[in-house]
């Protein structure tokens, strides 16, 4: 099964577990399996169309799946996925 790294600010939507095994063999079908077990995750990962929200980074390894096939790129038993949300902040 593959590996999902959950980010702290999003934990407290799955139990505060950090990892998470999946089935999926794709990012979306990934994403499904998540937002299906943990239903309050679905908000902050994806849009009111079902798309992955333009500021959720996901990584393959250290690959962007923007740089790869996006939704539709391929997760294999020993993947690592990545969840990195944008922060936005600073001083002006």
């Amino acid at each position: 099964m593959a590996t999902v790294i959950i980010p702290t600010p999003l934990r407290k939507f799955t139990n505060n577990t950090a990892r998470l095994e999946v089935t999926a063999d794709t990012i979306d079908k990934t994403v499904n399996e998540l937002t299906l077990n943990f239903p309050d995750l679905k908000k902050h990962l994806l849009d009111e169309q079902g798309q992955i929200r333009s500021f959720v980074n996901i990584f393959v390894g250290n690959d962007d799946i923007r740089n790869l096939q996006q939704g539709q790129t391929a997760v294999k038993a020993d993947t690592v996925i990545s969840i990195v949300p944008a922060i936005a902040g600073g001083v002006a």
